[in-house]
């Protein structure tokens, strides 16, 4: 039997955990409830360049495989937090992946507790249908006792000033001055061709959307996983902010790419776009930047 993964202990600073293996062999080798987020992006079954297209019910067995694995790994107070987008059959139907996979989390007796829209502006340019501009992220506690911190994700409140105008806190700020909670819908832009964090990967996470899970759904020194870690944004995300980072993927070149952006990060020289950044606007001076 392999040796299992040691999680790391009280630490200055986060470490990261990279392999190039797959993930059910990875994720084998971790002890039972020590994640206190499990946050990915399993490939869509859309025959992209790291993935092979199956039968739609292939696919589904095969996540079945994975997320129960993470059931076994999740902490009693942690998160999974799973982003899909759409399968889009070879007839041009889209099924949406959120939907078919929901059950396989609500089987293991998780409890939804958000369902993200993700909302970008750029991507591919649909001609038999409106272009797709959004994602989910089905977020899944494992109990009702679940670590949330919603002060480290505020966002800037629209009225910031305004007060209430009667009753007995007349004259007061009407809202929290730390700014309001930022909703169910995300606008952060993907990753593309301009975008500051881009390499080769096709479908890469943006680091400041998997920061607000991590700073929202965990505590520091916490662990936090991504069986399909890609080119370690997740990673990035939980280094960042003194979390142990957890993540593997099969394609030896994205674990590489993975582990040069975590030590550009350690020598201060990695770029990421940073969290709460508008998001560029043409009729602002300077973009609204």
């Amino acid at each position: 039997m392999a040796e299992q993964l040691a999680i790391l202990p009280e630490f200055s600073g986060g470490r990261a955990h990279l392999e190039c293996v797959d993930n059910l062999e990875y994720m084998r080798n971790i002890p039972d409830a020590t994640m206190k987020l499990i946050a990915t992006s399993p490939p869509y079954n859309i025959g992209k360049a790291y993935e092979s297209r199956t039968s739609l019910d292939a696919y589904v067995s095969s996540q079945a495989q994975v997320i129960s694995e993470c059931v076994r790994l999740l902490h009693p107070k942690g998160s999974i937090c799973w982003q899909v987008g759409n399968h889009i059959t070879r007839d041009g139907e889209v099924v949406p992946l959120d939907i078919i996979l929901y059950h396989l989390f609500k089987d293991h007796g998780l409890k939804l507790r958000n369902r993200i829209i993700w909302h970008f502006e750029h991507g591919l340019h649909s001609k038999k249908r409106f272009s797709g501009r959004y994602e989910t992220i089905l977020w899944f506690t494992k109990s009702d006792d679940y670590t949330f911190n919603l002060d480290p994700v505020r966002v800037p409140s629209k009225y910031p000033n305004k007060r209430h105008f009667k009753g007995p806190r007349i004259g007061q700020l009407s809202g929290n001055p730390l700014g309001k909670n930022p909703s169910d819908v995300w606008i952060i832009p993907n990753v593309k061709s301009n975008h500051i964090e881009k390499t080769i990967h096709p479908c890469q996470f943006p680091v400041e959307l998997i920061e607000r899970l991590v700073l929202s759904m965990t505590d520091r020194n916490d662990a936090v996983l991504d069986p399909y870690v890609g080119v370690g944004s997740s990673v990035i995300a939980a280094i960042k902010h003194d979390r142990h980072g957890y993540g593997c993927d099969t394609e030896q070149e994205y674990i590489d790419i993975a582990w040069d952006r975590v030590h550009s990060f350690r020598s201060g020289t990695l770029r990421t776009r940073p969290m709460g950044k508008p998001v560029y606007d043409p009729n602002q001076p300077n973009g609204g930047h």
